[in-house]
């Protein structure tokens, strides 16, 4: 992935939750009004643009073409997240982590973190972008977040957590979504070791690719056009796992698998209306530290 500019993949993200926002009160999956904030002008004008029905249907299309399944898996993951983020809560945990936060909002769109700390952990790029958007549109940075900068793939999130005071002992929730796939195997059996140092009964909820779309991409719809456009904005796909060898692969970390579905069944569960072909391969799971 490029170090100097925030990431390509955030952008389109943000891109595709201010177009949910805009859609009718009734039937909307969530509402983010943050992240037209984060968007660039063309995509802002798009985004305006989108309150007409016919234009909203137009711009649908075209992102379907372009990134078959990208736009309907991205929101139906954004909600399903959000619910999942919720039951840890409920189920006891104590503060969030948001390991390679992109322009995610959770910090800001959803009551129920606001009474808890939240630490946002991310690229230095991104990092730096994200800080500058949200000072300009709240005129501060919340207090309870702490924004924090690493490069995944160079540095140890030990190190991190002990400069910065990272209380190793409280139920922790962690959402670490859509960065996976880019990072070494090494960079990520890393990560999950540090999640699992974490008191018991802290959640993960993290997003994965299925290893197969990296061996034989043609085997999933769009899956070639995919890989190749990652490719010429330099934000290539490294890792993924096999659905079948996760609950396993977590064991070995002290976790306990909750949930793992594709994006073939969040996307039916919360867009039956509005499912499409495309990015079967994208995969959200859900553990517990036992």
């Amino acid at each position: 992935m490029k170090t100097d500019t925030a990431s390509r993949t955030a952008q389109y993200m943000a891109l595709f939750r201010a177009l949910e926002t805009n859609r009718p009160s009734g039937k909307r999956l969530f509402t983010d009004p943050y992240a037209f904030s984060f968007l660039t002008a063309r995509f802002k004008f798009i985004t305006q643009l989108s309150v007409v029905p016919f234009i909203r249907n137009l711009i649908y299309r075209i992102i379907r073409k372009r990134i078959p399944g990208a736009l309907s898996s991205g929101v139906a993951r954004t909600r399903y997240i959000d619910e999942l983020l919720q039951q840890a809560v409920r189920g006891g945990a104590k503060q969030v982590v948001i390991l390679g936060a992109g322009y995610d909002t959770r910090a800001l769109r959803l009551g129920f973190l606001r009474a808890l700390p939240v630490i946002e952990i991310d690229h230095p790029a991104t990092a730096k972008a994200k800080r500058e958007r949200i000072t300009s549109s709240l005129g501060h940075l919340p207090e309870h977040v702490r924004y924090l900068e690493i490069d995944f793939n160079e540095q140890r999130l030990e190190q991190l957590a002990a400069t910065h005071h990272i209380d190793l002992s409280l139920p922790t929730v962690f959402i670490w979504e859509g960065v996976s796939n880019y990072l070494s195997h090494e960079a990520v059996a890393s990560t999950f070791a540090f999640m699992g140092t974490f008191a018991v009964g802290s959640y993960v909820i993290f997003t994965y690719v299925d290893e197969k779309v990296l061996r034989y991409p043609a085997a999933f719809f769009g899956g070639e056009k995919l890989l190749q456009d990652l490719r010429q904005i330099e934000e290539n796909w490294t890792f993924g796992l096999e659905p079948f060898l996760v609950r396993r692969y977590l064991d070995g970390f002290g976790m306990e698998l909750l949930e793992d579905y594709s994006a073939v069944e969040y996307r039916n569960h919360y867009l039956p209306d509005r499912t499409e072909k495309g990015y079967e391969f994208y995969r959200v799971a859900f553990a517990v530290k036992r």
